[in-house]
């Protein structure tokens, strides 16, 4: 079992390699395996980008993200600005559907609502603004269409399976994809948390995917 101080020296390493966040101006905290994160982030996308990384690092038994956003780097944008903002990078991330997607600004926070066909469209567009600056928060109220084109589960299962064997980190022949309907349930084992991560997103980044059950075991 690792002791805090290591596992602090390992999450303090991930911040620092992962090309996603800038951990210039973040403190990390370990307790009994609970990491406190604290300090400065850019934006929303850099704040819960370091509590993602976090979450990858064996030891870690839970995340308590207390970073706050940057206020020298704040613009200062109106809500209605924002808002401008919002509807162009929903278009950017998502130009199929972006039209059924209404980006709403009070006091620097987005709610989005309207309507999606899958899952992760859910997570792209909420992704798409926390990178903007001067968001305070973002609420994703958006809900799946209800009249989503089927795909079937013959078709769904190839696509996850294709997409698992084109990474470069996961070993597709140990995980094996079950699917039902919707429903996609990942068993096997991988060698990390980051490839247990990254074994769901790629099933959950299949069209036609509702549910992702993900019963891989990691085995260091």
């Amino acid at each position: 079992m690792k002791s805090d101080s290591d596992i602090r020296c390992a999450v303090e390493a991930e911040l620092s390699c992962h090309p996603l966040v800038d951990d210039t101006d973040i403190v990390v905290n370990v307790r009994d395996g609970v990491v406190t994160l604290s300090g400065y982030a850019r934006n929303l996308f850099h704040k819960y980008g370091a509590e993602d990384a976090v979450k990858r690092v064996a030891g870690v038994t839970a995340v308590a993200n207390a970073i706050d956003l940057h206020r020298g780097l704040r613009l200062n944008l109106t809500d209605p600005e924002i808002a401008c903002h919002a509807v162009r990078a929903l278009k950017q991330a998502l130009p199929v559907c972006c039209e059924r997607i209404r980006p709403l600004v009070r006091q620097g926070t987005i709610t989005l609502e309207g309507t999606v066909n899958f899952p992760y469209q859910r997570q792209v567009a909420e992704d798409a603004v926390r990178r903007l600056k001067d968001v305070l928060d973002v609420v994703n109220a958006l809900a799946l269409a209800e009249s989503a084109d089927a795909i079937d589960t013959a078709e769904i299962k190839r696509r996850i399976e294709a997409s698992l064997r084109s990474s470069a980190s996961l070993d597709a022949s140990a995980i094996k994809v079950e699917a039902r309907g919707a429903d996609v349930t990942l068993r096997g084992r991988v060698r990390a948390r980051s490839e247990h991560r990254e074994a769901e997103e790629r099933a959950w980044s299949a069209p036609g995917v509702r549910h992702v059950h993900n019963e891989l075991v990691v085995r260091f």
